[in-house]
């Protein structure tokens, strides 16, 4: 049995989609039912249950985007930063092996070499160079709580996308937006985000911190090219003239733009499919979702 936090969001509903689909029986863990971030009542609850992994895709992200993490931030700072500390604690305490879904915005462009940031790079976009969101600081800070910790991965999310239209979805994000900001990025097809990460447990790689993101790189441009090129939105895309100019309209506070490095994760035999055809994948299979 699997124990699922943070099963509501986006990240936690493909979760419980891959789980169902493999027909894992798992507990998707609200906070309303039992309070996780209470270590004393998770251990409780895991010496009893004794789940075989514990997957933590709970945090606080803010809406409509990470501008609302400026608003926030003792949200934002408990969820990010203090709660992976906690939940590690009880994990210890009951030897449950366990994931937490980290984040790549804690880096900012890429290697000196123009390669893309590995896991033995120290984040360059953190509180402690004063240059990141509230957001990125926080989601730096809690992997630092969780260094030197044993029996835990840490999965790192780079903005996440998937073939079914949601205010949350990157490619949704580019087709609402007014006005959008050129920038390089490495990005997560969600889907296999969650299948990766949960491989890394399937097949009992080692513990440690892993870049799980699509291999290569995508300007904004390249994926407006896409989407028109799939036929899936026909606007007319309008860009900002500079960074600059973005902060001064649109923005409250600096954005992650950054380039990440896979290989440690092929490594240990475990795959994504290249970017740009995973953004075709995802635009050739594309489910509008009416409500949204």
């Amino acid at each position: 049995m699997i124990y699922l936090l943070g099963g509501t969001g986006y990240v936690g509903q493909a979760y419980q989609a891959l789980l169902t689909r493999k027909g894992l029986p798992f507990r998707n863990l609200s906070r309303a039912e039992l309070d996780y971030s209470d270590p004393r009542l998770l251990a409780e609850a895991l010496r009893r249950d004794r789940p075989e992994l514990l997957i933590n895709s709970a945090g606080f992200t803010g809406k409509p985007n990470v501008d609302a993490c400026e608003l926030q931030r003792a949200e934002c700072l408990f969820g990010n930063a203090v709660l992976p500390g906690l939940i590690a604690k009880a994990c210890e305490e009951t030897g449950t092996p366990w994931g937490h879904v980290s984040s790549g915005c804690i880096y900012t462009g890429s290697r000196p070499d123009g390669a893309g940031f590995t896991e033995e790079d120290r984040p360059n976009f953190t509180f402690r160079q004063d240059n990141c969101s509230f957001y990125s600081g926080t989601k730096a800070l809690g992997e630092e709580v969780l260094a030197g910790r044993p029996h835990h991965y840490v999965w790192r999310l780079r903005i996440p996308f998937d073939n079914v239209d949601n205010p949350r979805n990157y490619l949704s994000k580019l087709m609402r937006y007014d006005t959008l900001l050129e920038a390089t990025n490495s990005v997560s097809q969600l889907d296999e985000f969650c299948a990766a990460t949960f491989a890394c447990w399937e097949k009992r790689i080692p513990f440690g911190t892993y870049n799980v993101t699509n291999p290569g790189q995508v300007t904004t441009r390249e994926v407006v090219e896409l989407i028109l090129e799939s036929g899936v939105c026909r606007k007319d895309f309008k860009f900002f003239a500079s960074e600059q100019a973005f902060m001064q309209l649109a923005a409250k506070t600096p954005r992650s733009n950054c380039t990440m490095d896979p290989s440690k994760l092929l490594r240990a035999g475990i795959s994504l499919t290249p970017v740009r055809e995973a953004i075709r994948q995802a635009l050739r299979t594309w489910k509008k979702q009416a409500h949204s």
